[in-house]
């Protein structure tokens, strides 16, 4: 039997590459074989079901962000940096957002459970250390900001013909000033 030239690997890079560009709709065997330039079979041979290479899909796009937030924060602001990351990040890649967004999260029962399965622990011990709070309040402080963040960029990513970025930028400005200041008001 002859070796088979489409690999797993290749088949989820032009899923995740289709998703990247139209969104996960148009991840079909058709156009993933298309994409590939072979026929269908090699596809339906590594994917008994979309389910699970939508799962692969929705990792990478995961894994994508991970590096597109670490490669765009400025370690001196760590928090007002990673919310505007976020943003950008809704602007060039409004797919890969869309996908990290509707991906299931499973074993799920509580806000806190998100922010801890989401969330880097490091980054609530330096926004704890950055402002001279606790690391439960840099917690809820990050949690707040975050979950408003990924809904402006929500937003910002499925508005048509869309709103202007600084708009964006100067709402999450808005709640970062009035979470934070909450914060320091309750700390003094």
């Amino acid at each position: 039997m002859p070796k088979q030239r489409i690999t797993k690997n290749m088949v989820v890079e032009a899923a995740f590459k289709i998703a990247r560009q139209s969104g996960m709709e148009k991840v079909l065997v058709k156009s993933i074989a298309d994409e590939l330039g072979c026929s269908v079979q090699p596809i339906y041979s590594y994917c008994k079901n979309m389910d699970g290479l939508r799962e692969d899909v929705g990792n990478k796009a995961r894994d994508f962000i991970t590096e597109y937030i670490t490669s765009h924060i400025d370690r001196s602001d760590l928090f007002r940096s990673t919310g505007k990351a976020y943003i950008q990040l809704a602007k060039e890649e409004p797919h890969i957002l869309k996908i990290f967004i509707l991906q299931e999260r499973r074993n799920i029962s509580s806000l806190k459970d998100i922010y801890e399965t989401e969330t880097n622990p490091q980054t609530a011990q330096a926004i704890a250390k950055d402002l001279d709070i606790s690391v439960e309040t840099a917690k809820q402080l990050h949690l707040n900001m975050l979950i408003y963040t990924i809904g402006l960029g929500t937003i910002f990513s499925v508005s048509s013909p869309g709103i202007p970025i600084d708009e964006i930028f100067l709402q999450q400005e808005q709640a970062h000033q009035a979470f934070l200041n909450d914060v320091l008001r309750k700390r003094d």
